[in-house]
């Protein structure tokens, strides 16, 4: 199978590929401690037929800006701006109703858990065949063909007698498959995958990922690929967008990213992936410390308290968005990794005893 890079043309790169530009978008929750700034300022672009990989811990605000951009978010207790322009228009300002008929025919997700995005009441075939009727105004019979089609198209083995079945009668992997035929049926230019293989052992996990690599090359679809883990991301993402703390810290060219990484939490990340090499049960270098509190965080860069080459200055100032060498490198950091100031601020930080300085001595260069 072609990788990401291989299958690149002059056509993908042309103006009118333009799909989604996303501008300083912002999701702030109300709740009784304060505000949660769970998306803080996010831009991003990506043209039809690429891939955008979305990375960060569990509450870097990777799923909060997902369903941001397809507005699924209800007003109340919710505070958001900034823009999200699809195709050339801004669907912030889109009624409930007209989002109602946006979601699966322009934008659609595949969810992370198929056990409560699937009904326990109804077939997979009257899942399949409802949003058909509703979007396309399908006949029946259209309908149940169509869903015969997209069962195949998702390589479910006997697709006719699963249309028949429900949810509980089908193993994790043939949910999950049953969910990228929903969130497809429509034809959607714009594809959201929220963790969708966390809960499959890795077997699975790599056959659904290169499904969905497959189905979107063929229907020439923008995609976004959120994940905790870079190396789901690596090989399958043209792009690669890493955030922490409701922003992005780092965003960069897929090859970009793993050969010249600026950013200490993308370089923690890396260090965190297990390798195929290390013998069985190898302690897994985990990053130090836990993510900030979004309602109170830190002053300064919010990865300082963890950081193994915070300054002072780390602490007090805010490092802004920056361009590196690369053509779409950007990185947020005061001593990026590979400079001489980054290896300055570890060695005084080795000096004074840190111990996450010591944890990157320990591991050595990041092997990617």
């Amino acid at each position: 199978m072609a990788t990401v890079d291989e299958v690149r043309t002059a056509q993908e790169l042309a103006p009118d590929r333009r799909l989604l530009d996303v501008v300083d978008l912002k999701t702030h929750f109300r709740t009784p401690r304060g505000l949660v700034k769970a998306v803080d300022g996010v831009s991003l672009r990506l043209d039809r037929g690429r891939t955008l990989g979305l990375v960060g811990e569990s509450g870097s605000g990777k799923s909060v800006l997902s369903r941001s951009i397809m507005q699924l978010f209800p007003k109340r207790n919710v505070y958001t701006s900034g823009k999200v322009i699809f195709q050339g228009q801004d669907i912030t300002d889109m009624s409930d109703k007209d989002l109602r008929e946006f979601w699966g025919t322009q934008m659609s997700m595949v969810f992370q858990d198929p056990m409560t995005s699937l009904n326990p009441v109804m077939t997979i075939g009257k899942q399949l065949t409802e949003g058909l009727r509703k979007h396309l105004n399908f006949t029946r019979d259209e309908a149940e063909a169509t869903a015969l089609e997209l069962m195949r198209s998702v390589h479910i083995p006997e697709p006719q007698q699963r249309l028949e079945e429900y949810r509980h009668q089908l193993s994790g992997g043939m949910r999950q498959r049953v969910t990228i035929a929903m969130a497809l049926a429509c034809g959607p230019k714009l594809l959201f995958a929220d963790e969708a293989t966390t809960a499959l052992d890795v077997t699975v996990q790599a056959q659904i990922l290169n499904l969905l690599q497959d189905l979107q090359q063929e229907r020439d679809m923008g995609m976004i690929l959120v994940t905790h883990d870079l190396g789901v991301v690596a090989g399958r993402s043209h792009e690669i967008a890493v955030m922490y703390a409701g922003k992005i810290v780092e965003k960069a060219p897929t090859s970009v990213l793993f050969s010249n990484m600026k950013m200490p939490y993308t370089e923690a990340l890396l260090r965190s992936i297990p390798k195929l090499e290390n013998p069985s049960h190898t302690t897994l270098r985990a990053i130090g410390g836990r993510p900030p509190d979004l309602i109170a965080p830190p002053n300064g860069c919010n990865f300082s308290p963890r950081c193994p080459y915070a300054q002072d200055r780390c602490h007090e100032e805010e490092p802004p968005l920056v361009s590196a060498d690369e053509p779409g490198h950007n990185y947020a950091c005061w001593y990026p990794v590979g400079t001489k100031a980054n290896q300055e601020a570890l060695e005084l930080n080795l000096s004074k005893g840190l111990p996450q300085a010591r944890v990157v001595v320990e591991s050595g260069p990041v092997d990617v």
